[in-house]
């Protein structure tokens, strides 16, 4: 990674084993698994989080957690705080084709499960790993953004803007972790390319009550325009996620209530009756975004810095916790081992298991994306029947439900 030079004066602070940039859940996650681990950690954001309160409305960006990413926050600690406070919980999922009526459905019980997982506030799971970090012992630089860094030998040299301590303005480290997002200023620096396809489609999201109740089930509907899917929160409405064309969006976006909410009991088939109430909406663009590498000297990628998907499969947080408990494990493996943390053939390992693993994960999502969006009649009949079978093929349906649990 090169150096950029900045202004900033340098005053040397404290020696890391793992400097972590990016506060979000996949980042507060990841300082918070490596500090319980036993890691000289420290998180930089350079805005903290907005604390949350159960007083609060329902936060928009909600997030499906899968088993594996609740084993995760159930060894740091923090699932039992989270799920007293708001969670809601499925136990089915039923997916079905707008175009042909062809269903599939998982049930957690056929799987000899409680639950398929939890519907989330994103800003609650950011907030409880936040409130967790001091007692763990990572070193919290907020506000605090990195304005350089140089691999050298042994470590990395971090300089810092906007830090408000009186140790100095440059950290030091033997790893670097990028969890700062899709537009990670990290990978830019670290000369890592992406690859990927805009999806020209805005996604509107939203809370509203239903004339039926959810059923403690996950409803995915897809259309020629993209998939709804309306997942059970915990009061007893539903966060509806709604794939859509720009324009259409646009439109969508731009209706007054009452006819945003007949249009969406309309496209989600009344499966849950007429849409009674809906909170205002908000909107944002999807994309398909994979990073080339994962790793650069003492640096790794990590979360959606290193890939962003379609949310089709609700399955873009659970990924970046599987990045988290990866590079945990992997690093604990090479201190056991007696190898240096920050060393490339540690870290190629933690990024070519993740790499693959992300990359296979997001074209497959890409493939359902492009397979629903096909519009022949004959097409639309070979889809209707491949769902049909593989509703009935129930050793390839549990691998496909054990996958997505991250088992």
């Amino acid at each position: 990674m090169n150096a950029i030079r900045g202004e900033t004066t340098r005053r040397r602070g404290p020696a890391l084993d793992v400097a972590v940039v990016g506060g979000g859940m996949a980042g507060a996650a990841a300082a918070l698994a490596l500090a319980r681990a036993g890691f000289a950690t420290a998180l930089l954001e350079a805005r903290p989080p907005a604390p949350w309160s159960i007083a609060d409305e329902v936060d928009l960006r909600v997030v499906g957690l899968a088993p594996s990413s609740i084993a995760l926050l159930d060894e740091l600690d923090v699932w039992t705080s989270i799920r007293a406070a708001r969670t809601g919980p499925y136990s089915q999922m039923h997916v079905w084709d707008g175009e042909n009526g062809a269903a599939i459905h998982f049930d957690a019980a056929s799987e000899g499960r409680d639950l398929l997982g939890h519907i989330v506030e994103n800003a609650l799971v950011q907030w409880t790993l936040w409130q967790a970090l001091d007692a763990a012992g990572v070193q919290l630089l907020c506000p605090a953004e990195v304005s350089a860094c140089e691999a050298r030998e042994d470590r990395v040299q971090i300089e810092l803007a906007q830090l408000e301590l009186a140790d100095g303005a440059t950290l030091s480290a033997r790893l670097l972790v990028a969890a700062d997002g899709a537009a990670s200023p990290l990978r830019r620096l670290a000369g890592i390319a992406t690859r990927g396809r805009d999806y020209a489609q805005i996604a509107v999201v939203a809370h509203v009550a239903t004339e039926r109740p959810h059923r403690q089930t996950a409803w995915q509907r897809f259309l020629p325009g993209g998939p709804l899917a309306l997942l059970p929160l915990a009061d007893g409405r539903s966060s509806i996620v709604w794939s859509l064309p720009q324009a259409e969006a646009q439109r969508v976006l731009a209706l007054d209530e009452r006819a945003f909410l007949d249009e969406l009991g309309v496209a989600s088939d009344f499966r849950l009756g007429r849409i009674l109430a809906s909170t205002p909406r908000a909107a944002f663009p999807l994309k398909l975004q994979l990073a080339e590498r994962y790793q650069s000297e003492r640096f790794v990628l990590l979360g959606d810095a290193a890939h962003a998907v379609h949310p089709l499969a609700g399955q873009g947080v659970n990924l970046g916790l599987r990045d988290v408990v990866e590079l945990r494990d992997t690093l604990v493996a090479a201190r056991a081992a007696g190898s240096d943390i920050g060393a490339a053939q540690v870290l190629r390992r933690y990024a070519r298991r993740r790499r693959s693993a992300d990359t296979l994960d997001a074209l497959g999502f890409d493939a359902l994306a492009r397979i629903f969006a096909w519009q022949s009649p004959a097409l639309v009949a070979a889809r209707g029947l491949g769902i049909s079978l593989l509703d009935r093929a129930g050793p390839l349906k549990r691998r496909l439900a054990g996958h997505a649990a991250g088992i």
